[in-house]
């Protein structure tokens, strides 16, 4: 059996496993150690693992994770999700669909100190699905905003699976933070832009809310200045490189702790309650990282990236298609798989190959490039049948709401990120203007 067959038999043995229902991190062991044997030997595994989960997990890079799931536990029981609701309410809640951009507006800011896509949905959830509810706004609607909503909270920087994808690929994580920055802002505005559009041509699915006056919109500002001052401190430090992301995640640590005390939100056992599922979720991460890097060698070692490298080069395909076919097989795997399996499946094959391609700019700037369309096609799965996991925690919060309505209720969703895919395509300087003003 040469090497291309025995990498083809792991990773369909790898997705054997997933389908049965075996843990991600314990799949790829399972895979990646069998693989490792048959190519090199019990004696050479048993030598790597002796040294390589050391070294792993003593990466500085990784402390940043724990320190950012913390804060996004802490903001979470903090009791800032309606206080950002009925904000952006006050601001755009006047106009046709107001409600779910509010809901929109809301994720985005929740996201960017929060980091994680279904804990955004989740709370933004329990917050906006009644109100929506209330004023008869659409189901399918309310679903698919919240839902799609949900997915800001990958992409708007922190980001769980941004960190992971630095980790896996040696890239600099403040690089990636800076160019999320525009393609999230972009996904924020290509959301509202959609239920703009769906409104005007179902105008019953979204009906106007109360106007405020200009008054009440300014005070409503001081509810949420807190939420504001935190998202500059941290991640403005990062982008003005004032912080590292860890010393960054730290800072945002200490103050989204002051929030919850001064709110009276945050006691003793609340608090012990975060850490320990802090600890819970970087240990998960941590073990799907290290099963992740067993597989990775593997697959370096069956040398497959190099020979898709040497196949495409003979081939003669454009770069821009082989990208494009790569991002294709994300929308295909977000069908059946989560954001995090998806990226550490695919990264230890598409990157090598990814960055040995010519796209008229520097492999540094490729590396940036190729992650934030990666991340934005991977957030996608989150909202497409039949896993897509945010429309599933936003119907648990509705009994009368049907799945097939609320996936219904993404397709609007579903084309603003098709659009927004090409143009960062088209326009790579979309990502990268803010690395090269700001690095």
């Amino acid at each position: 059996m040469g090497n291309v067959e025995l990498a083809l038999l792991m990773m369909a043995f790898l997705l054997i496993l997933m389908a049965i229902r075996i843990p991600i991190a314990l799949a790829m062991l399972i895979s990646g150690g069998t693989g490792y044997i048959i190519l090199a030997g019990t004696p050479a595994l048993l030598s790597y693992l002796s040294t390589a989960p050391v070294a792993k997990f003593s990466t500085y890079d990784l402390s940043v994770v724990p320190l950012f799931l913390l804060m996004g536990e802490i903001t979470t029981r903090s009791g800032i999700t309606s206080e950002l609701f009925r904000t952006c309410n006050k601001w755009v809640g006047h106009l046709k669909g107001g409600l779910a951009m509010a809901s929109i507006a809301g994720c985005a800011a929740f996201g960017a100190i929060c980091g994680s896509s279904l804990a955004t949905a989740s709370t933004m959830g329990k917050v906006a699905l009644p109100e929506m509810k209330k004023h008869k706004y659409a189901s399918g609607l309310a679903a698919g905003t919240l839902a799609a909503g949900g997915t800001l909270g990958i992409l708007i920087p922190p980001s769980m699976v941004l960190i992971i994808f630095a980790v896996l690929t040696e890239q600099n994580i403040s690089k990636l933070f800076i160019a999320a920055f525009l393609p999230g802002f972009l996904a924020a505005f290509g959301y509202m832009l959609a239920i703009a559009i769906y409104v005007r041509i179902f105008p019953k699915a979204g009906p106007r809310g109360e106007k405020t006056s200009l008054k009440e919109k300014i005070t409503s500002l001081k509810d949420v200045w807190h939420i504001t001052v935190i998202f500059l401190i941290v991640l403005g430090g990062i982008y003005l490189g004032f912080f590292t992301p860890t010393e960054a995640a730290a800072v945002g640590v200490i103050l989204t702790c002051l929030l919850a005390l001064l709110n009276g939100s945050l006691s003793f056992n609340v608090l012990i309650d975060c850490i320990t599922r802090t600890a819970v979720s970087s240990a998960m991460i941590f073990f799907i990282v290290f099963g992740a890097d067993l597989f990775s060698v593997f697959i370096a070692l069956t040398q497959v990236p190099s020979l898709g490298v040497q196949y495409i080069e003979s081939a003669g395909f454009s770069p821009y298609l082989v990208l494009t076919l790569m991002l294709l097989t994300y929308l295909v795997l977000g069908c059946f798989m989560d954001s995090l399996a998806m990226i550490l499946l695919t990264i230890p094959i598409y990157f090598p190959v990814i960055m040995a391609m010519d796209f008229g700019f520097p492999p540094t700037d490729v590396g940036i490039w190729f992650g934030i369309l990666a991340l934005i096609v991977v957030e996608v799965g989150l909202i497409t049948p039949p896993v897509g996991m945010n429309v599933f925690i936003i119907n648990s919060f509705d009994s009368s709401l049907s799945l097939k309505e609320s996936f219904r209720g993404v397709i609007p969703f579903l084309l603003s990120d098709l659009a927004r895919v090409v143009l960062l395509i088209a326009f790579p300087s979309i990502t990268l203007v803010l690395v090269h003003a700001l690095t």
